[in-house]
């Protein structure tokens, strides 16, 4: 049985057109790689040809992993949030108390992830401290150099 994934709409939207581009064009142009590298000649010194079956392999693998999330993905009701409590999807701003400054966090899944753009594993330590707290509410993280970090929940935002 496939394990269930939650993604956004707009996650799952990239997922599915990411798939449909390698299924239909990206295929094409394997095959057309693959049939240019076999005009070149003996197949057992064809470093083009190895190299255009690779990069087909490495295509169905990608395939296959996003046929894979997409049949276990559940979209997630981003509607449906609320602000009481913490949980996937949500958008948190806090207070970073060693380092004295304010952050936005959205924890997504893992597949989601983009730290630079503030958007936190729920998998992650940060992302696993701050699951299932309030507004108001302080956590210890756990970081994973060893260091603990204070966070200080300032408001659960919609």
């Amino acid at each position: 049985m496939a394990q269930e994934i939650l993604l956004t709409k707009d996650a799952y939207e990239k997922k599915h057109a990411e798939l449909e581009q390698l299924k239909t064009t990206g295929r094409d142009n394997i095959a057309e790689k693959i049939k240019e590298a076999r005009s070149f000649g003996d197949l057992s010194e064809n470093s083009e040809y190895d190299e255009a079956l690779n990069e087909q392999a490495k295509m169905e693998a990608r395939i296959s992993k996003l046929e894979a999330e997409l049949k276990g993905a559940k979209v997630l009701d981003e509607s449906a949030i609320n602000n009481e409590v913490i949980h996937l999807g949500s958008k948190v701003k806090i207070f970073d108390e060693d380092f004295e400054e304010e952050e936005i966090y959205q924890i997504l899944t893992e597949s989601e992830a983009d730290p630079d753009e503030g958007i936190i594993s729920d998998q992650s330590a940060v992302g696993k401290a701050l699951l299932g707290n309030k507004a108001g509410d302080t956590v210890e993280v756990a970081l994973p150099n060893g260091a603990k970090a204070t966070l200080k929940i300032l408001e659960i935002l919609k």
